[in-house]
């Protein structure tokens, strides 16, 4: 052993513990003095006052040079500015320091993504992702970076893991539904302008217009799509709904027919087919369309809802009070199952359940249910709203 290390190391300990107290009374000195510096800090940039608030930084540093969380501060300060490389370089810094500081990385993308240069950004993304706590807009950040780069996939995939692990994150919705809206664009002009008179295209522009509540259009599409491939699955099926809607129930009746031939057991077409005949009347017949609508779709409000209102007019009431009774059960906010319900106990003569259940529709209804009570016309046998 060299004869200087064993001269200290046959110190006593007591020597040694002043120069530690020492140290540590100057750390603690410095934190206090950093303190007040990083405080005015934040209240200068508050104030936008960038000028001020880069100067108590500086000053910050003077006395702790080597701080990473000051240097990260004074490089959110630069990016703020707008003084993208002199971020970068304080971010440089802070990571030489600790390469996974918290949040630096992510910090350093936005200011590579700033500068468009969108590969140094994602490698930083990613970096801040293999962080304990990664800043909670990284993802969404690195998807624009993705996007940017033509990695449309790539990016796709970072906004929906995004969505599962914040389903409220609206910048990741909007940006996935601009994407895919985007897409949907430049694949129906690709479409376009492979055949402007393309089975593909027409059926395409009738959902288009449909989604968008422009029926006639919608109709002019499907028959334009039929003529040009006749025994297309499901066009019968979109034409119905359309009439439908329009309440051209005789046109509506004989699409949703030939519909049917296409899937007998198709649940919503059984639905609408149940719904037109009730509408009609024609409970018997009605009642055969929606026990299949049924069988397919057990947990549907509208089909119970359809089935009360048809063993109603069967004069079948217990029958019809327990479809109904099904139909709010499945959904404990809509009101006019329980307007029905009243109106059924008024007939049978029992007050106070009719009283309960119109005190359940009143309580249920607002201002969009008001409407909703004037078509009711007190029958049994009027429009329910189009099944979903």
């Amino acid at each position: 052993m060299p004869r200087t290390l064993r001269l200290y190391t046959a110190l006593p300990l007591r020597w040694f513990l002043p120069l530690l107290l020492l140290s540590h009374a100057g750390a603690l000195r410095g934190q206090e003095a950093v303190a007040p510096l990083l405080q005015h800090a934040r209240e200068y940039e508050a104030q936008q006052r960038y000028d001020a608030a880069e100067e108590q930084y500086k000053q910050a540093l003077e006395i702790s040079p080597d701080n990473p969380e000051i240097l990260k501060r004074l490089g959110i300060l630069y990016q703020t500015e707008v003084k993208l490389q002199d971020s970068l370089a304080v971010f440089e810094k802070v990571l030489a320091l600790q390469p996974q500081y918290p949040q630096t990385n992510f910090f350093m993308g936005v200011s590579y993504f700033a500068l468009n240069d969108y590969e140094s950004a994602i490698t930083a993304f990613d970096k801040e992702l293999a962080t304990p706590h990664p800043h909670p807009k990284c993802r969404y950040y690195l998807a624009l970076a993705l996007e940017s780069q033509g990695r449309i996939d790539e990016a796709i995939k970072q906004l929906d893991q995004l969505v599962r692990e914040n389903p409220k994150e609206a910048d990741a919705l909007y940006e996935l539904a601009r994407i895919h809206k985007n897409a949907s664009l430049r694949a129906t002009q690709m479409l376009h302008d492979l055949d402007p008179d393309s089975y593909q295209l027409h059926a395409l522009m009738g959902e288009i217009d449909a989604d968008d509540e422009r029926y006639p259009e919608a109709i002019h599409e499907y028959r334009a799509a039929l003529a040009k491939r006749p025994d297309a699955p499901g066009i019968h099926y979109a034409l119905g709904v359309a009439y439908w809607v329009q309440k051209l129930l005789a046109e509506a009746q004989s699409e949703f027919m030939l519909a049917l031939k296409e899937d007998s057991g198709n649940a919503m077409t059984n639905l609408y087919l149940g719904d037109i005949a009730v509408k009609q009347g024609r409970f018997n017949e009605a009642l055969g369309y929606l026990q299949q609508a049924e069988a397919g779709q057990p947990r549907m409000e509208q089909v119970h809802l359809l089935l009360g209102k048809c063993y109603h007019g069967l004069n079948q009431p217990d029958k019809a009070k327990d479809e109904l009774l099904k139909a709010a059960e499945e959904d404990p906010l809509d009101p006019l199952p329980h307007y029905l319900l009243a109106q059924l106990y008024r007939e049978s003569n029992d007050s106070d359940s009719s009283s309960r259940e119109m005190a359940i529709f009143e309580k249920l209804s607002n201002s969009a249910n008001t409407k909703k009570l004037g078509e009711l016309q007190h029958t049994m046998t009027d429009a329910p709203e189009e099944p979903h």
